[in-house]
């Protein structure tokens, strides 16, 4: 499955599917979450959010790709991530985009 931040694919000619999206709301543990807020003193990398935020990025992406997939698209378009904090330490991370096929 091809993915682009862009309305286009160079070369392809692209029939619009619909709207697919993907979400999940993950938490860390409260011992992850503790040593990660002594980095507000020490400052640096909070890698356990690094991770977290890494790992809820392709769950999303995937779940949006197997959506994209029941429609029969070959691609999808126009992708976007937005992040947001749900409750401390929780995020919700979403994808979204245009399901398209390849006009033959």
């Amino acid at each position: 499955m091809d993915l682009a931040t862009t309305d286009h694919i160079t070369g392809k000619e692209l029939e619009p599917l619909g709207l697919v999206q993907g979400n999940i709301v993950l938490a860390t543990t409260i011992g992850k979450s503790f040593m990660a807020s002594l980095k507000l003193f020490t400052g640096g990398e909070m890698q356990q959010y690094t991770e977290l935020l890494k790992e809820a990025r392709a769950t999303a992406t995937e779940r949006m790709v197997q959506e994209a997939q029941t429609l029969g698209a070959d691609a999808v378009v126009m992708v976007r991530y937005v992040t947001s904090q749900i409750v401390d330490p929780a995020a919700e991370v979403m994808v979204y985009g245009t399901a398209v096929r390849y006009k033959k």
